[in-house]
């Protein structure tokens, strides 16, 4: 664990250290791969809490970072257009305030976790994979035949939103906006896993039998991971469309729930840096082997069969020298 804590404490350090000595270097681009590895990685945060802890193999994730996103990006097109989104029965009006929109973004992916998890997790095993890539798909071509806000063309937001004090614009400020939130989502993560809550809900992942026993109900305790591991994921789409002042029908994609997933395992399960290091690792490759070849996708695939046979703990799992946690 000693050794863990050493490999944590030098992940954070290193992703707060490469953009500094980029704004050092004048080399922008490079504090926005920083700050889109941050966002992944809090995205990754949420589906660890209900893969690493409830045992929950989701691959609809993208629902709720597309949930996130949509919500951003409806608030502030409503915002520059100086339309309404609502006028009777009250108004409601568009925001380009950065907490305005991120309570927005977790409320209503909180809230549809919470439907999406009462049903789904009603079944286990390949059932519940296939019904939360199900409710992906769905939640996808709604929104390619959603005309209102752009469609299968998605929607542009000219001018990223703003936060009180901070220019957003600023690369590094935005950067440190993300960050602060990923070292928050990550103290959550941890307080959860050693919590009362947790130490049930990981019972329940070994032996649901013997939680029942005990007068304690798993699918309630799965349910309220899966609430909460939406709602982390929800604010990384909220997050990552202010990044690129765009949101599309993409972040719905079950291509977009797969490479979540590959930031954790690549990780590690369970590792509770396991998706920074995932989520950095996979825009490392993304940036050097996208030059190199279209395809350099299959260098993923490759280390990701590696990792599956020969790391079960992921990377975290090989500089710790530990296996499955």
């Amino acid at each position: 664990m000693q050794r863990e804590s050493t490999v944590n404490a030098a992940i954070a350090l290193g992703l707060l250290l490469v953009p500094l000595w980029a704004l050092w270097a004048g080399e922008p681009f490079t504090i926005t791969l920083a700050t889109k590895v941050a966002i992944l990685a809090l995205a990754g945060v949420g589906l660890n809490l209900a893969l690493g802890l409830g045992g929950l193999v989701s691959l609809g994730h993208a629902v709720f970072f597309g949930i996130g996103g949509y919500a951003m990006g409806i608030l502030a097109h409503h915002a520059q257009t100086f339309d309404p989104i609502i006028e009777a029965p009250f108004l409601v009006e568009g925001t380009k305030s950065m907490p305005v929109i991120w309570l927005v973004a977790t409320a209503t992916s909180a809230l549809a976790a919470l439907a999406i998890g009462a049903l789904s997790l009603r079944t286990s095993g390949v059932y519940f994979i296939m019904i939360t890539l199900a409710f992906g798909q769905m939640f996808y071509y709604f929104a390619i035949s959603w005309p209102a806000y752009g469609g299968e063309d998605g929607l542009s937001i000219y001018v990223r939103n703003g936060f009180p004090g901070l220019n957003t614009l600023n690369p590094i400020e935005f950067f440190a906006i993300v960050y602060v939130l990923l070292l928050a989502a990550l103290f959550l993560s941890a307080r959860i896993a050693t919590s009362p809550f947790g130490l049930a809900l990981d019972a329940a992942r070994q032996s649901p039998q013997r939680v029942e026993t005990v007068g304690l109900r798993p699918f309630r305790l799965r349910l309220m991971v899966f609430v909460i591991s939406g709602t982390i994921t929800g604010l990384a789409g909220a997050l990552f469309a202010d990044l690129n002042r765009f949101v599309s029908p993409t972040m719905f994609s079950w291509q977009m729930s797969g490479e979540i997933m590959i930031f954790v395992i690549l990780g590690g399960v369970a590792r509770l840096f396991g998706p920074v290091a995932g989520a950095a690792l996979f825009i490392l490759l993304e940036h050097w082997l996208g030059g190199v070849s279209e395809y350099w996708l299959i260098w993923v695939g490759a280390l990701l069969l590696a990792v599956v046979l020969f790391a079960p703990g992921g990377l975290i799992g090989v500089l710790t020298r530990r296996g499955k946690p």
